[in-house]
């Protein structure tokens, strides 16, 4: 069975292309579970429903995740509900 760390640092390796900041960071993972089976499953959101790179985000959050040693199968659950918001840190970052 994976480690919960090592998949934590699968998906800070995969970046939204327009912000440049990792989607771990962006808040944007809303779930992550590793199972006993060694399947990992996330339920994620991107920064906006028309995110022109959400199929290539999740694609390479799938490929990444899978390259961790002992996970046999990657599910990705792509929800809006809640609506990302930007924490605080992140607003201040963006100097909103």
């Amino acid at each position: 069975m994976p480690e919960r760390e090592q998949v934590i640092e699968a998906v800070k390796s995969c970046y939204d292309p327009e912000i440049g900041i990792d989607i771990w960071t962006l808040g944007l993972i809303y779930d992550l579970q590793l199972r006993d089976d060694g399947s990992v499953y996330v339920k994620m959101t991107l920064t906006t429903p028309f995110c022109p790179y959400g199929t290539e985000l999740i694609e390479d959050l799938k490929q990444k995740i899978a390259g961790v040693e002992g996970v046999t199968s990657v599910e990705v659950d792509l929800t809006f509900d809640p609506p990302w918001q930007p924490s605080e840190e992140l607003k201040a970052m963006f100097g909103i």
